[in-house]
């Protein structure tokens, strides 16, 4: 991470302007007084604009391997902006995920993305995107992501309190591969679902401690119809899925072959990894002849021929390295790479156990939100899901999230009363997500309470005032109550937002009483 200053500005491409057939939209990027813009806009069949968003950027997001992005600041949100730079074309694109929609200026920046990108971001709990002031009290990654927090170390040794080890300083060449891979884990490992424990954040792990103690990372188990194929930010996976880390017993991981304090070149990088190759293995290890190592580009490239770079299906004009170190490339992936769920986990894959357990137990609320995301898309998990709730509805009733969840239940069987009673309580309990309002508002609505819905709609538009779907219900809602001058107003406010969406610019157009375009 960067802020934009006329010094970065010199280093940086800062002029494009491109044209998407497909969302019928044109994107500029310029500088100008030693800012950096961007713009979106688009024009009838006569040139003429029929809507323009220019917005100044903020901050410069990448290391610039593949490419970078760029963040704007607004109302103390960050957005991502809808152009970025891709390194292997010399050109700004569209930023990842903007190949599923329009999102212009309004796509905001989560605390899951945004952590591991800065060195200490400070995200509001339970927002959409919403930061404190200042948004980062350190910018770039650092050294206190991987070895600890230096003023809670310098604290615990003034003190003489070296009891807390969360508090202290580590070397993560010093500790045991696995929580030495935690640390790695916490930005290079996804999975399918990444759920906090009960009140943590990303500012709550400390390396040198269990991963699991606040963030449990969980998939859904492969099979061979469907075996593992995702790279993007799966490398601890990748990696135990080689015969070299299945081999090894558990000494090999992540530092193994990688010093975060060095990061060799292009040109540098085959010599140094094949060293590192060389720790384990011999010249007279690899089967190629020695003439056919040496016609490769660049020649004898370890790397090149067993961790071979490919596209990241996630983000345009990137590659990265295959993690999964294979002896041939048409290497069949091991048998245990489909038995690894357990009898307590029979449907989901823990990749970060707490080192050492035992019993690996994940808690039911964790489970309760990893199933309920998955359920959106996957139907399998909708049982589970159901289960696991009706087992916390007895033994943790006290649960915001608990009650928030069978508030939606009920509403979305039909059980209005009920619905209406769980997400009261869930409010009560000090719930401040905008999704528990909307499904309150919807629920006292259909129950013929319409001035009562209104209020708890407009209080979860206040709580992510960025939401399209929200103000969109708002709008409708408005509507349908015949407050005709405050939906006018909602449309106005709703298009300031998001002046690309066509549908709300006729309507309003409509409601003025103006001719169409």
């Amino acid at each position: 991470m960067s802020r934009i200053t006329p010094e970065l500005l010199q280093t940086l491409h800062t002029s494009a302007d491109l044209y998407d057939a497909k969302l019928d939209r044109h994107f500029e990027v310029h500088a100008r007084d030693g800012k950096l813009y961007q713009s979106e806009y688009q024009t009838d069949a006569q040139g003429k604009e029929i809507f323009r968003n220019t917005q100044k950027l903020d901050w410069i997001i990448g290391a610039g391997a593949n490419g970078l992005g760029a963040l704007a600041e607004r109302d103390h949100y960050l957005f991502q902006a809808p152009l970025s730079f891709y390194s292997k074309t010399g050109t700004w694109g569209p930023s990842p995920g903007y190949e599923f929609g329009d999102y212009g200026f309004n796509r905001p920046i989560l605390a899951g993305c945004i952590s591991c990108h800065s060195g200490r971001p400070r995200p509001v709990p339970e927002t959409n995107g919403k930061f404190e002031t200042p948004p980062f009290t350190q910018v770039a990654v650092g050294c206190e992501n991987c070895h600890g927090p230096g003023a809670a170390h310098i604290h615990a040794m003034d003190s003489g309190d070296n009891s807390d080890n969360g508090s202290m300083i580590v070397n993560p060449a010093d500790l045991s591969m696995d929580l030495a891979n935690n640390i790695c884990m916490s930005c290079h490992q996804t999975g399918n679902i990444r759920v906090f424990q009960e009140g943590k954040t990303y500012q709550d792990f400390r390396p040198g401690t269990p991963l699991d103690h606040v963030l449990s990372i969980l998939m859904v188990p492969p099979d061979k119809a469907s075996p593992p194929q995702a790279d993007h930010l799966e490398h601890f996976y990748s990696m135990t899925l080689s015969k070299c880390y299945r081999s090894s017993g558990g000494r090999m991981g992540c530092i193994t072959c990688h010093n975060p304090h060095v990061e060799p070149t292009q040109a540098e990088a085959p010599a140094y990894f094949n060293a590192k190759c060389m720790t384990c293995h011999t010249q007279q290890s690899c089967t190629l002849p020695n003439v056919a190592r040496q016609r490769t580009t660049p020649a004898d490239n370890c790397i090149g021929c067993h961790m071979p770079k490919r596209d990241v299906q996630v983000i345009s004009h990137s590659s990265i390295t295959n993690h999964r170190i294979l002896a041939r490339s048409d290497e069949s992936f091991p048998e245990s790479a489909f038995h690894q769920t357990t009898a307590a986990l029979p449907d989901l894959i823990h990749l970060d156990p707490v080192p050492g357990s035992k019993e690996d137990v994940v808690p039911p609320l964790t489970l309760l939100q990893a199933y309920g995301e998955l359920a959106a898309t996957r139907p399998e998990y909708v049982a589970p899901y159901l289960k696991v709730l009706t087992q916390l509805e007895q033994t943790a009733p006290d649960s915001a999230l608990v009650q928030a969840a069978l508030g939606r239940r009920d509403l979305k069987s039909g059980k209005l009363p009920e619905a209406v009673d769980h997400l009261q309580r869930a409010v009560k309990l000090g719930s401040q997500q905008a999704t528990v309002y909307g499904d309150l508002a919807e629920a006292t609505t259909r129950l013929g309470q319409p001035e009562e819905g209104l209020a708890l709609l407009q209080k979860a538009t206040a709580l992510d005032p960025f939401n399209p779907q929200l103000q969109r219900n708002l709008v409708a809602r408005l509507i349908a109550m015949k407050q005709y001058t405050n939906a006018l107003a909602a449309m106005e406010h709703y298009l300031e937002i998001f002046p690309q969406d066509s549908y709300i610019r006729k309507m309003l157009t409509l409601a003025r009483g103006e001719p169409s375009p």
